[in-house]
């Protein structure tokens, strides 16, 4: 027996356990602390609950136009759902006219809804109907408090300031409409969408370059206008296609549901290996946790978000690594039929399996590239795990596998060729 190899192995052992235990349980190490697997992994809509829409741009624009104009409506939007606070948005067109835009977590759905496919079309107008000013000259938006004078009270209102010729061409306005004498010719009407929000009466020259909007807004209320403003308008008018709202019950369950049933299939596979290849059986079980591990790390390192799909191509990719190890060891029992030693037999097995091992990923991964291409939402989530947990599986395999498989050998504990399958 070769203690040295013996306590290589077992040091493996030990820190394989405990860096499982770390991805389950997490684990506090005084300045660092690792963090469970399950509260570092960013979930998916599907998983964490929220909601979904897909817009459709009404316009006849083709070619470079049309580009232009969805990645300028893409930056809008993705400026709106700042603005709403989600986090983790994702924001991704869809086809030529599309735009996808996933919120986990956002609880009321109609809401952010609205604030995302509305046009923001902004006009201040003077009583004649002639446009002073519109959104595009705004420079900045935001929520502050003014008095209301005739409710004694403080009321949200949205500050607004002009870039230089909004303030010009708004001091310009101003001055003529301070010189009626009637008080409805004094009015200076804000519209947004075609929409009047507010009507104030202009009691003296604003020439600072600076105005309010009022309207017995609510906070929430003053909030949404103030993002609306500040984001722009879009480029064109987004119809609602698509929506689809999931409750975070429904996502945990889902996800609780999926590792139970991913338990469930590990558990199956690791016996199967045990008992059917005996020790290259355990060496597998061994590099299948380092696989998973290795899968898990990097999706969090990536910050990939995982999702229903996800576990598929996930659980999918498990199945790839198993059967590269399955191929592996049929080529060694060949070897050690033939007549072969354990080492020589390891060497060649490999050797041979090789080939057929890349040839099946590598067909496997151009599957991946063209869905993660091509996919849109849930079928580019499976794409990304499928792909990350096929390069994973390929290290494993060839590396880890081949590694453990020949310290096996070397700690010299046995020669029965039965105990390697054959």
């Amino acid at each position: 027996m070769n203690f040295k190899n013996i306590a290589i192995f077992l040091l493996i052992i030990a820190l394989i356990g405990f860096i499982s235990y770390s991805a389950i349980y997490g684990v506090n190490l005084g300045k660092y602390e690792i963090t469970p697997v399950k509260e570092s992994m960013k979930l998916g809509l599907d998983l964490e609950g929220g909601v979904f829409v897909v817009l459709e741009a009404q316009t006849d624009a083709q070619g470079a136009e049309l580009e232009r104009i969805m990645e300028q409506a893409k930056a809008i939007i993705r400026q709106r759902v700042d603005g709403l606070g989600v986090a983790e948005p994702n924001i991704v067109l869809e086809g030529k006219k599309r735009i996808r835009i996933e919120l986990p977590g956002v609880k009321n759905a109609q809401d952010a809804i609205d604030i995302i496919g509305k046009t923001a079309q902004l006009q201040f107008v003077d009583p004649k109907g002639n446009v002073v000013v519109t959104g595009k000259n705004i420079k900045r938006s935001e929520v502050t408090y003014q008095l209301n004078r005739e409710k004694g009270r403080e009321e949200p209102v949205v500050a607004l300031e002009f870039d230089k010729e909004g303030a010009k061409r708004f001091a310009e306005a101003t001055r003529e409409l301070v010189k009626n004498v009637n008080r409805k010719d004094k009015i200076i009407y804000i519209v947004l969408d075609d929409e009047v929000i507010s009507s104030p009466v202009v009691n003296s020259a604003i020439t600072d370059g600076k105005a309010v909007i009022t309207g017995n807004f609510t906070v929430e209320e003053a909030g949404k206008l103030a993002t609306l403003i500040r984001a722009g308008a879009l480029p064109v008018e987004m119809k609602e296609v698509q929506t689809s709202v999931i409750g975070p019950t429904l996502g945990l369950e889902s996800l609780d549901k999926s590792i139970y049933a991913a338990k469930i299939g590990l558990i199956l596979i690791f016996l199967f290996m045990l008992i059917y290849y005996r020790i290259p059986g355990l060496i597998a079980d061994i590099s299948l946790t380092i696989y998973i591990l290795l899968l898990l790390g990097t999706m969090i390192y990536l910050d990939a978000t995982l999702t229903l799909p996800g576990i598929a191509g996930l659980i999918l990719s498990i199945g790839m690594a198993v059967d590269a190890n399955v191929v592996i060891f049929e080529r060694i029992k060949e070897e050690i039929r033939s007549g072969k030693t354990l080492r020589a037999a390891v060497d060649s097995g490999f050797k041979r399996a090789l080939r057929t091992v890349i040839d099946a990923n590598v067909t496997t991964f151009i599957a991946g590239i063209v869905l993660f291409k091509f996919g849109t939402g849930p079928i580019k989530g499976f794409a990304v795990t499928l792909l990350i947990g096929l390069v994973a599986s390929m290290i494993t395999a060839v590396f880890i596998t081949k590694y453990l498989l020949k310290l096996t050998i070397k700690m010299n504990i046995t020669k029965n060729t039965k105990l390697y399958g054959a």
